[in-house]
């Protein structure tokens, strides 16, 4: 595990394909530094253990209370096909940011999973986020939002859709993680000439899509084709909105977007 302190009180902790932006701000701060890396400590160890239970699409039983969260945070989105994984970085975010608040006293605090952020509001506080496809959205206490995630064609994760990004608000990153990867899957236009792909397998031997196609390079689209590949991507996210799993959502392609729920009403342009 390596440690680094960042300028603006934040750390950056880095063990294995796991990278952590940390910060706190209130009386107990350095405390919750402390208990960020204490958690982290180990962390991806015993998240190994299991993995190849993870890599599964059927329920399984765990051990590791972070394999708990990510089998929790994919449950809603069966039969669909999904797997732990695609949790995986938001489940590890909130508990990092579960130890940090844990007997301290914060204003605010966040933990940075590649773009997956578990964020922690005390009253009276907000916190500004920047959109993967633009712009920005205040976030505020007791709106009940712990967590934001990112997924899209040219992640750090494969996708079966073609969006650019999907960013997502939800009660915890687990959460919010899961349903960006099931929109971004969404966002597509199958069959499409213009859309190449390869099975998972091919492009990383242990994936745990296996043998499922998923979206390696995209040519030019009409701007018919972009609107009909956001409609379906924004019916599956009002879907999810509707049964609670998520507080919002934004999703774009090439230069168009959606959005629904928060991030259609709080949305801020970029230089606010």
């Amino acid at each position: 595990m390596q440690v680094a302190r960042l300028s603006g009180g934040r750390i950056h902790l880095h063990h294995g394909p796991i990278d952590l932006i940390v910060w706190a701000e209130g009386a107990d701060a350095d405390q919750a530094m402390r208990q960020a890396e204490a958690r982290f400590d180990g962390l991806l160890a015993r998240l190994a253990a299991e993995l190849p239970q993870l890599r599964s699409p059927h329920p399984q039983t765990f051990t590791d209370p972070i394999a708990q969260a990510m089998a929790a945070a994919v449950a809603p989105f069966r039969p669909d096909f999904i797997t732990p994984m695609a949790a995986v970085a938001g489940a590890v975010a909130d508990a990092v940011l579960a130890a940090m608040c844990h007997g301290t006293a914060l204003n605010r605090a966040y933990v940075n999973n590649g773009g997956d952020i578990a964020l922690h509001l005390a009253p009276g506080h907000s916190l500004t986020a920047a959109m993967a496809g633009g712009g920005r959205v205040v976030l505020r206490h007791g709106e009940g939002i712990g967590g934001i995630a990112t997924s899209g064609r040219g992640g750090r994760s494969f996708s079966f859709g073609i969006a650019d990004a999907v960013t997502v608000l939800a009660r915890t990153a687990a959460m919010a993680d899961a349903a960006a990867t099931m929109i971004a899957n969404a966002v597509d236009l199958p069959g499409h000439p213009a859309i190449t792909r390869q099975p998972a397998r091919q492009l990383q031997a242990d994936s745990d899509l296996c043998d499922r196609l998923v979206t390696t390079a995209l040519g030019p689209l009409t701007p018919a084709e972009v609107a009909q590949a956001l409609t379906a991507g924004e019916t599956c996210a009002r879907a999810y909105a509707a049964h609670g799993l998520l507080a919002g959502a934004g999703l774009f392609l090439h230069s168009a977007s959606r959005t629904i729920g928060y991030l259609g009403l709080e949305k801020e342009p970029a230089f606010a």
